[in-house]
């Protein structure tokens, strides 16, 4: 990931004034969505995981060879027989959904406005290999705080789009669609909805796209909040890069964060490297749904260790049903291919640089280290990527999947990084 996904380009700060208020009737351009999946789809779907041919098992008794057999062959028999994506489907349903054309595409969001009037509106941007399946544990927590612990005061408005090519959103039938044009529909996004100040959070892509929106400063933006930090040093990102030694001189916590990355440049980017060249070439994961499983299971060691857990009947924050919930969206959608572009798309149409590069972030911005990240993002990094640092915490758990597996924790950070912006 770091050697091919680029640090998206520095956009000009905008100086255009704060837009007015919006209703959500004000706009025709936005429009309620309902999602409903073909039964022939989900018959289909049943019938090529039970037709699915098996490899031999792997040579080894480690993931060192990929996802093993055994754990996929549990996941297809449970996808097979018992995963009910009409429950998922009712979730998705039960909030409001919305289509909107950006820039010639249609953008899906999930727009959930609080009760309490002084809200804080703030936009949450996924990843890859994630959804916006990811987020449906944190929406009612985070709009409703006091039936969850917490005031009125810690009242937010949720944005939730899909990413390009991802989920109900659009798919790009032309380059350029990357983290600085998405930032840029983000703010669009904001502005249609009538909000004239608010907030942005993001992992992996999210993350990216988060920090160049801060970076692009669109009016109204007051601060960002990250749980997959970008704070590498440029010396440590150069020795990283080159497969070199450490930097001297790292406390145990950076050397920490180096052993983490290192491990990841070195066996762990092979999905990334794929998406950023040839993502066309997979079409296997299209045509096989036990194959789209098997690539998304293969992300980042930890997540996939967990997730083997899951499947083992030892779930840590997810469930069976969560993981094949957020794998289904992607087969119904069809989307395998269309959102693997956006590695393309980003190595191929901006400057090169590490994907957990400091990108010079001067706006407010709240940092969340889980311990099972592709790395804990160490404070020391943190202060110096962030001038603006007003908020840090580290936790003993979680991966890559925060809001989604440790929505608890999630929500009590989202109201502790911005309780000084609102």
């Amino acid at each position: 990931m770091a050697s091919l996904l680029p640090v998206p380009a520095l956009p000009a700060a905008q100086t255009e004034s704060a837009p007015k208020e919006k209703t959500m009737a004000d706009n025709a351009a936005i429009r309620p969505f309902h999602f409903q999946a073909p039964q022939a789809d989900l018959t289909d779907l049943r019938k090529r995981i039970s037709a699915t041919k098996w490899p031999d098992r792997e040579q080894v008794t480690d993931a060192s060879q990929g996802v093993q057999l055994a754990t996929m062959q549990k996941l297809a028999r449970y996808w097979a027989s018992e995963h009910d994506w009409r429950k998922c489907e009712a979730k998705i349903n039960a909030v409001p959904n919305f289509i909107t054309e950006i820039d010639g595409l249609d953008i899906h969001f999930i727009h959930v406005r609080s009760k309490h009037e002084n809200a804080l509106p703030m936009i949450v941007t996924h990843g890859w290999p994630g959804s916006i399946i990811e987020q449906m544990k944190i929406i009612d927590p985070l709009t409703n705080p006091t039936a969850h612990g917490g005031t009125a005061a810690d009242a937010f408005h949720l944005v939730i789009p899909s990413l390009p090519g991802y989920g109900f959103s659009g798919k790009p039938t032309a380059p350029g669609w990357n983290p600085v044009s998405i930032a840029k529909a983000w703010a669009t996004l904001m502005q249609r909805l009538g909000y004239t100040k608010y907030v942005a959070q993001g992992g992996d892509w999210g993350n990216a796209i988060s920090e160049v929106m801060a970076l692009q400063q669109p009016p109204g933006l007051l601060g960002i909040h990250t749980n997959m930090a970008a704070t590498v040093p440029p010396d440590v990102s150069k020795a990283l890069s080159a497969g070199g030694a450490p930097p001297a001189g790292l406390s145990p916590e950076e050397k920490h964060a180096w052993d983490q990355l290192d491990d990841f440049y070195k066996n762990g980017l092979g999905y990334a490297n794929e998406m950023a060249l040839r993502p066309q070439t997979l079409y296997g994961i299209v045509d096989s749904p036990v194959g789209l499983a098997g690539w998304i299971l293969d992300h980042d060691i930890r997540s996939y260790q967990m997730i083997v857990r899951v499947f083992d009947g030892k779930p840590e924050g997810l469930s069976r049903d969560d993981v094949l919930d957020n794998i289904t969206l992607y087969w119904l959608t069809n989307t395998a291919i269309s959102s693997a572009r956006l590695y393309w798309d980003t190595a191929h149409n901006l400057p090169a640089g590490g994907f957990f590069d400091a990108r010079g972030v001067k706006l407010p911005v709240g940092v969340s280290a889980f311990a099972e990240e592709i790395y804990q993002a160490p404070k020391s990094w943190a202060e110096k990527a962030y001038v603006k640092l007003i908020h840090y915490n580290k936790f003993s758990k979680g991966t890559h999947f925060a809001a989604w597996e440790q929505a608890a924790i999630f929500v009590s950070e989202m109201r502790a990084t911005f309780k000084s912006l609102r």
